[in-house]
């Protein structure tokens, strides 16, 4: 399935490590996901709101009316910690029966995570943007 194409049925998005700073990648993308209609969960353990929603300090510590809702991660944090992420989305996943995508952006994966995710049943997109895709696919449908 085509990264856009996910981003048709995802409503929402837990984004691991999302900033505060609209200076950063991590910053921008939540609020553009946000503008376009889906519901963010920013995971930073320094922050208490990002982007006008309540941050958590990790993906295990979403509670559970939205841990059930979740359909899709993304990973705006070093690729030292991609398995952690996953291995943490594993445990929601075998709670919730959610999320169902890992979306690690540019630079955020690795080979481990990538095989790790894929055989724990997730959807995974590597080396790409949501807001690129989202906005990609937009532009192209205006002409």
């Amino acid at each position: 399935m085509e990264p856009y194409e996910l981003l048709k049925e995802i409503k929402t998005i837990a984004v691991v490590g999302a900033s505060r700073s609209l200076d950063k990648d991590a910053g921008r993308v939540p609020r553009y996901l946000k503008e376009q209609g889906y519901k963010i969960i920013p995971i930073n353990p320094k922050a208490s709101e990002i982007a006008g929603e309540r941050a958590y300090p990790s993906l295990l510590d979403i509670p559970e009316e939205l841990a059930r809702q979740l359909d899709a991660i993304d990973v705006f944090r070093p690729g030292e910690e991609a398995v952690r992420i996953v291995e943490e989305a594993s445990k929601l996943k075998e709670k919730y029966g959610k999320p169902r995508v890992i979306w690690f952006q540019y630079g955020t994966s690795t080979p481990e995570a990538v095989e790790k995710a894929k055989e724990r049943g997730f959807i995974v997109v590597y080396e790409r943007c949501m807001m690129e895709e989202h906005s990609r696919h937009i532009r192209g449908l205006r002409g």
